[in-house]
């Protein structure tokens, strides 16, 4: 799947979201390395605390799926916004968790370009196991 593709199938995730106190509609691709794309959407919460972001959304599925450590391949992440919507430092340090540093990343904004970045670019200084 080329990324292009991945970017529109974030895009079209975002009306899934659940998002009535924010209003900010956030989809997410994530591309295994068997093909598979899992999206996500993120799900508020009147506590805020409790809610999850798309892109943990879409890994915690590719896990429960029973999808591993190393078989996610890319992610593209769709918003609305002026400049292009990065994954929040939460979800940089899940995505650090089970992707490879080489990972692309593709991130969007309301005019529909891409950046594309590798989990690395987004993440330099990752805190890893190689840390503990």
């Amino acid at each position: 799947m080329n990324k292009e593709h991945l970017v529109e199938s974030a895009r079209k995730m975002r009306e899934r979201a659940y998002v009535p106190y924010s209003k900010f509609p956030v989809g997410v691709a994530l591309l295994l390395k068997d093909g598979t794309v899992i999206n996500g959407v993120n799900v508020e919460n009147v506590s805020l605390g409790a809610t999850n972001c798309a892109e943990r959304t879409a890994i915690f599925t590719a896990i429960t799926a029973g999808y591993k450590k190393g078989d996610f391949q890319a992610i593209a992440v769709a918003g609305e916004t002026v400049d292009f919507l990065p994954p929040c430092s939460i979800c940089r340090q899940v995505l650090a968790e089970f992707c490879l540093p080489e990972m692309p990343v593709y991130l969007t904004n309301e005019k529909k370009d891409i950046l594309e970045l590798t989990l690395r670019e987004l993440l330099p200084y990752a805190f890893t196991d190689l840390d503990m």
